[in-house]
């Protein structure tokens, strides 16, 4: 049978395949991570990014004071990183055409 949203992650399809079982047959909690690493609100993107390399992993839940705020994915942070390169590439063309003077 393909797989669908019942079972969308690849570690999920192995954790499943391992065991020689169906997405059907499986529960959410015989599959979860039980140990999550989690990041305040005010960690600095080189941070999750340092964090999620070193642990192969691609999200990483956002937390304060015990309740989830959110989630910051492996995409979420190659968008920034992106966004940032593109600015620093913008000044840099502009200070090279000498600082917008033609």
């Amino acid at each position: 049978m393909p797989w669908s949203v019942s079972c969308p992650s690849a570690t999920a399809r192995f954790k499943v395949t391992l065991r020689g079982l169906t997405a059907q047959a499986v529960t959410v909690g015989e599959i979860m991570t039980a140990d999550v690493i989690t990041v305040d609100p005010t960690k600095h993107l080189e941070d999750c990014m340092r964090e999620m390399t070193a642990r192969d992993i691609r999200h990483l839940p956002v937390t304060e004071n015990g309740r989830i705020l959110g989630m910051v994915s492996i995409g979420d942070v190659v968008k920034a990183v992106i966004r940032e390169q593109e600015l620093h590439i913008s000044y840099l063309e502009t200070y090279i055409k000498g600082h917008g003077r033609q």
